[in-house]
């Protein structure tokens, strides 16, 4: 579960008393919806379907794997597949080892979403350990599938140009420097986070 609206809205807040800019561009663009995804193993899997391709063709491929392995896409019914049924679904070789990762690590009971370290570092460690999920797809799956306040993926090009826009900076500024950035705005940076995604290329801002 992501963060509700009134989280945002307290997150937002705060950032806007910290910071004279984001008052401003809060004025402008007002406060962004919700952002939530499905908690479980199911939300990344589909973050591995949707690498590299469009949201259409990623929605094809999810909807050919649950006519194929059934609606709920059971981990042990992915495993049990052949390569060549997953790729009739359109997952190449690639996908389909992340995919098989995942599943993999469930199944033996290696990886628990329900329980998942409550430290956010090692958080995003646990998660990593899944062959394709790197550092900003975990972040994300924190922030949007758990609603875990402090996320702050300041490796998102988005995020980084967002930061940017509200504070008015000469040019994008770099991963390093958009989380040196963000001190002052924790523990609610990941409201801040979907805020500078509601401001990028906001036509209002």
């Amino acid at each position: 579960m992501g963060l509700n609206a009134r989280q945002l809205r307290v997150g937002i807040d705060h950032a806007a008393a910290c910071e004279p800019t984001f008052a401003a561009a809060l004025g402008k663009v007002g406060y962004p919806e919700p952002r939530i995804r499905e908690r479980g193993y199911r939300t990344l899997l589909r973050t591995i379907v949707g690498q590299q391709v469009s949201v259409a063709a990623a929605s094809s491929v999810w909807r050919k794997l649950e006519e194929r392995l059934g609606a709920n896409l059971a981990p042990d019914a992915l495993l049990s597949a052949d390569f060549d049924t997953l790729r009739a679904c359109g997952l190449s070789r690639q996908k389909q080892g992340y995919a098989r990762s995942l599943c993999e690590l469930v199944v033996v009971g290696e990886l628990d979403f329900d329980n998942l370290p409550a430290d956010d570092e090692a958080a995003i460690e646990e998660l990593t350990r899944i062959k394709g999920i790197g550092r900003w797809s975990a972040e994300i799956y924190l922030l949007f599938a758990e609603g875990r306040p402090d996320i702050w993926p300041a490796g998102d090009l988005a995020v980084q140009a967002g930061i940017g826009k509200i504070l008015g900076l000469a040019e994008r500024p770099s991963e390093k420097a958009t989380r040196a950035l963000s001190e002052g705005w924790s523990p609610h940076r990941g409201a801040v986070a979907i805020f500078t995604w509601h401001c990028y290329n906001n036509p209002a801002l």
